[in-house]
């Protein structure tokens, strides 16, 4: 017979598997730290492992997650805390710049929140406009316009000479 730590066990190494990906990736997306995006991923499966929440399904699971990684992320960037403090990266003398490991996702990480949000989950996760703004908490039809318009702030970035030569 198995024991409820070895199911407790088994289910957060699923989870791990599962999300851990996912939840780096959008909370890096919003927080532009992996120091803070790898605490949003503990807090995420914290809460999750705790709360006792039910899941319908999969997908349910999964939409709980994201919503909960993205709460989080804005309550990060909303604490006290975090507005009077500097990263050490911030105080040392920076290394030499790494080389993009793309133009495309280099340009949508430097668009505003509300837009590599949306662009994000649409491209890289592979979401609905209709599931987004579930996601999010928003219309439908306002994460179709913060797709366009953050597909035109896009466009105007990756317009530059640099990318230009890329592409010949």
């Amino acid at each position: 017979m198995r024991t409820v730590r070895q199911v407790d066990e088994e289910q957060a190494e699923r989870l791990v598997n599962t999300y851990s990906d996912l939840i780096l990736r959008l909370s890096y997306t919003y927080l532009h730290s992996a120091q803070d995006a790898e605490d949003i991923c503990q807090t995420v499966f914290l809460k999750c492992l705790t709360s006792g929440q039910v899941f319908e399904s999969r997908d349910h699971e999964k939409a709980w997650i994201i919503r909960t990684a993205v709460n989080a992320c804005k309550d990060l960037l909303r604490s006290a805390h975090r507005q009077r403090t500097v990263g050490l990266e911030l105080v040392a003398e920076p290394p030499a710049p790494e080389a993009p490991a793309s133009y495309v996702l280099e340009a949508v990480m430097a668009l505003p929140v509300k837009y590599r949000q949306v662009i994000y989950l649409y491209y890289y996760e592979g979401y609905s406009a209709r599931e987004i703004g579930g996601l999010l908490g928003q219309s439908e039809a306002s994460v179709n316009t913060y797709l366009s318009r953050g597909r035109s702030k896009l466009r105007a970035l990756l317009k530059g000479d640099d990318y230009a030569h890329e592409i010949s």
